[in-house]
């Protein structure tokens, strides 16, 4: 893609345009997990930062709040608490360095070994359903509000025309807030009150995590997905740039950068961080792909994550509101799965992948723990671990069919 080459004045402009894109998927995630917001901000801002160091300034991604971990942090919080779920956050840049380590002296082929389609797709499916009841409980303290939300974020998906098509989740938040705030159903006290600028509570009130072997332990296997995403994503900025990123700065340095930005975001008291393919996908609209509008947009976050209205005005949003967008988003990270799935041509009629699927999506969805005194395992990541075990194990039935004719 040929680069547009803009004035200091029209950077800045566009590196805001970004923020916006992934604004509301940033703060959505702590708003729904119990985290601050104004935190998510300034852990996205400084991740994208700490990203481009690492990569050398080299590639235009913009980190932001993972939804793949809503879930986890949600079952975790209510078992160990937010200080434990944090500590066990920090496995996730674990995941990120090890999966760095890998590429780096074994390349990737070891990674499609370990995490082909067949495994990643049921547990990205996994993501999506297993917040659907969540996303229906919260919806349903008001129908009106959650199906306003609901409908105007699809109404904007579907019809809407360059950037305002990547944001159906801030407009979808906007209608219904003012819907709600008509039908008296916010309470606009706290954001008056609330001072213009303030810390995030990250820093007012820094503490350390409180260290704990079984959220560190339950959290690792969820980190799995978001490492392969980020892998696609790679890829996909790589041909939106026009560059080829896995060479230059390499794979190995974007995985690094990635899992520095969610060890410091663990850190802070924020959620785990990962490429945003909706900037992406306004790179590709606007054709700007500088690194530069990028850490724009990060020095922006940062800049937001201070003003004490916003953070206020965040937390003021109805839950039905966002149970509406819930609706719509952890659906379409199902269908993430289902994509993925077709995309690589996973071959259904294979025995092993049916069985690989089926017990992935049965041992994730009904819940399946394993359980050793205080110590518990379960959920995503059991089915996680489970579905690579079983990828491991089963034969090959097109390699073992090959073989066969062979030596006929």
């Amino acid at each position: 893609m040929e680069q547009i080459q803009l004035s200091a004045s029209k950077r800045v402009i566009v590196g805001v345009q970004f923020l916006f894109v992934a604004f509301g998927a940033t703060v959505l995630v702590p708003l729904l997990v119990g985290l601050d917001p104004s935190t998510a901000l300034l852990t996205a801002g400084l991740g994208t930062f700490i990203f481009h160091f690492i990569t050398k300034g080299k590639v235009p991604i913009f980190l932001g709040s993972s939804f793949a971990f809503i879930a986890p942090i949600q079952h975790a919080s209510s078992q160990w608490g937010m200080p434990g779920t944090l500590a066990g956050l920090l496995g996730v840049s674990l995941v990120y360095f090890v999966m760095s380590a890998l590429v780096r002296f074994q390349g990737k082929r070891l990674l499609h070994r370990l995490f082909p389609p067949v495994v990643i797709g049921p547990v990205i499916i996994l993501i999506g359903l297993s917040l659907s009841a969540s996303a229906v409980k919260m919806a349903q303290t008001n129908w009106t509000l959650a199906f306003v939300s609901l409908v105007t974020a699809i109404l904007v998906l579907t019809l809407g025309r360059g950037l305002m098509k990547l944001v159906p989740v801030v407009c979808g938040i906007a209608v219904g807030y003012v819907l709600a705030f008509g039908m008296n159903e916010v309470d606009f006290q706290p954001v008056l009150d609330a001072p213009w600028f303030a810390l995030p509570t990250s820093i007012s009130h820094f503490s350390l995590p409180q260290f704990s072997w079984e959220t560190l332990l339950f959290m690792i296997p969820v980190a799995i997905a978001p490492v392969v995403e980020h892998i696609g994503d790679v890829y996909v900025v790589s041909e939106v740039a026009g560059k080829a990123f896995t060479k230059d700065p390499g794979l190995h340095r974007t995985l690094l950068g990635d899992g520095a930005a969610c060890l410091a975001s663990a850190l802070l008291a924020g959620p785990p961080v990962t490429t945003y393919s909706e900037v992406t996908g306004a790179m590709s609209i606007t054709k700007v792909t500088s690194p530069v509008v990028i850490r724009i947009a990060a020095a922006t976050a940062i800049l937001f994550s201070v003003v004490g209205k916003l953070s206020a005005l965040l937390r003021s949003i109805p839950q039905s509101v966002l149970g509406g967008i819930m609706l719509l988003l952890f659906g379409t990270i199902a269908s993430v799965g289902l994509l993925n799935l077709m995309r690589n041509k996973v071959d259904l009629n294979q025995t092993r992948n049916i069985i690989i699927i089926a017990v992935t999506l049965t041992m994730g969805i009904g819940g399946a723990a394993i359980t050793y005194r205080n110590f518990a395992f379960s959920g995503i990541g059991l089915a996680a671990i489970v579905g690579i075990t079983l990828n491991l194990c089963l034969p090959n039935e097109v390699a073992e069919a090959k073989g066969n004719n062979k030596d006929t």
